[in-house]
């Protein structure tokens, strides 16, 4: 606040702001009672600092619902604009969250704790503040899921819900339901993303745009010389480079964001904003989990070529403040993009098979699998971990137990048998190896476990009577995505999709 400007007026209702980054705005207590649902023992003890007996105080009940502020805390909301589906949307902004402090723990980590659903903002447009138990609950599970994975990405501290009701149109097809009122205390190193830097190049702030992208760089980016007169150039580097990464993660588990807009693209290239999401279940280029995206513009095949898309327009919003020389220098960084993707895709994608050095047909071998799992609707998931799991004299032999299924049902195409003989003969170039090694090393980066849709729908369903037994499994189980979990196995969670779920959509109003 010391350094960034402050919206001067001081009152909570929606309106259009200018030349500031942040309002500050009190979240709304619930009225009804609040219950725990909840917590992330790691994050609360190892970033937080906290004993998880805490989570048990009236206090720390408060605090994560909106109730009691911190002495000394000043809540604020975010401004923010953006690209949504590709079209510029204006003043977008914290329409529902708060920002309650920064917290430097132990370790010299600064960390930003926001709450989700807490109330009104100035940036609330037409929406009531709030965020439903369903929606909240997928968030908390994903952000603590995509962490085991080893993706950049947001934290979830705790989950709360309230008998609050809050009306939503799921579907957006005019069905209006009830639902219940929930918070997620949720944090990240920076809550700044794309839209943060757009809507001040939008409207010619560029004296606070230089502001805030110095106090980002100064921050968050080390390597990057804040006197430096080139410093947006090696920020832009970073955040390309960055971007590439994310996204080849995503697709090497199966990840769909749903969202891709420009305002929820973290400028520290971590997940943040969990909304309509999906992991990919039967192999599909084309999956799409946003039920509104009719276009089908984020489907998971398109997500490397959107990003692309964001970071231009995270380009054109800090082409004011750089000279002729550099605006040549951005672009060039920018045309590399595709290459650092498709290197880092084929790196991942590599490991997923236990390839190891370099042969010239690798590109191939892996279009060639995934070209099999998607004529066969495979499972991505378990396709890729049951390939960890069964030995090469098993694929030799073109006998597949039926344990593994996923695979079971790629050996009904044609070409399988000459996959399996190119994958063989791939495997004895690798230096230094053996069976037990290779499926040593698959088993570390392929999982058994992701949140699948119809798993968190089940957690849902349950935690709406007020059974948050599955919510607690499933975050026990997604904890240790690479590992075998009895209780996972007695729940189905690597079995095939259960047949109440194949036709599951994500809702996309939360």
């Amino acid at each position: 606040m010391s350094v960034l400007p402050i919206d001067p007026v001081k009152e909570n209702y929606v309106r259009k702001v200018k030349n500031c980054i942040f309002s500050i705005a009190l979240p709304t207590p619930f009225k009804s009672r609040v219950h725990l649902v909840a917590v992330s023992k790691e994050v609360l003890e190892d970033i937080l600092d906290l004993d998880l007996s805490v989570s048990e105080t009236e206090d720390f009940i408060q605090l994560v619902s909106g109730e009691k502020i911190v002495f000394g805390s000043i809540p604020l909301a975010h401004r923010y604009g953006g690209h949504q589906f590709g079209i510029w949307a204006d003043q977008l902004g914290d329409g529902r969250a708060h920002l309650i402090g920064i917290y430097m723990n132990r370790q010299g980590e600064k960390w930003e704790l926001q709450l989700k659903g807490s109330g009104k903002t100035p940036y609330s447009r037409n929406g009531d503040g709030r965020a439903v138990l369903r929606s909240s609950v997928r968030e908390f599970l994903c952000s603590e899921a995509m962490h085991y994975l080893g993706i950049p990405t947001s934290r979830a501290a705790s989950l709360v819900v309230s008998d609050d009701e809050v009306w939503r149109d799921q579907f957006y097809n005019g069905s209006i339901v009830k639902e219940r009122g929930a918070v997620v205390l949720r944090i990240a190193k920076s809550w700044f993303r794309i839209g943060s830097l757009e809507i001040l190049a939008h409207y010619g702030e560029l004296d606070l745009l230089r502001t805030l992208l110095d106090f980002i760089i100064r921050e968050h980016f080390p390597s990057v010389d804040v006197k430096e007169p080139n410093r947006y150039v090696g920020f832009f580097s970073i955040v390309v480079s960055k971007t590439a990464q994310l996204i080849a993660l995503w697709m090497s588990v199966g990840f769909a964001h749903g969202v891709c807009n420009t305002d929820n693209f973290s400028l520290l290239s971590i997940t943040i904003d969990y909304g309509p999401f999906g992991f990919m279940e039967a192999y599909n280029p084309g999956f799409v989990p946003n039920t509104s995206d009719d276009e089908r513009r984020y489907k998971i095949g398109n997500q490397a070529n959107i990003g692309m898309f964001n970071l231009n327009k995270l380009l054109q919003a800090i082409n004011p403040l750089l000279d002729p020389g550099q605006k040549q220098l951005t672009a060039q960084i920018l045309e590399g993009y595709p290459v650092l993707y498709y290197k880092r895709f084929r790196e991942l994608f590599k490991a997923k098979l236990g390839l190891l050095g370099e042969t010239k047909g690798d590109d191939d071998l892996i279009a060639f699998l995934l070209q099999l799992m998607e004529e066969k609707e495979a499972d991505f998931t378990m396709t890729f971990r049951q390939l960890s799991e069964i030995t090469q004299s098993q694929l030799q032999e073109l006998s597949i137990p039926q344990q593994f299924w996923a695979l079971k049902m790629i050996s009904k195409h044609k070409l399988f048998p000459v996959w399996v003989s190119q994958y063989l003969l791939r495997l004895k170039s690798n230096v230094n190896d053996s069976d037990s090694k290779r499926r040593e090393r698959m088993t570390t980066v392929n999982p058994r476990y992701v949140l699948k849709n119809w798993m968190a729908e089940s957690a849902v369903q349950k935690a709406e009577r007020n059974d948050f037994s599955e919510v607690r499994l499933l975050q026990r189980v997604l904890q240790h995505p690479f590992q075998k979990h009895p209780a996972a196995e007695r729940a189905g969670y690597s079995s095939p999709t259960p047949s109440w779920a194949r036709d599951l959509r994500v809702s996309c109003s939360s």
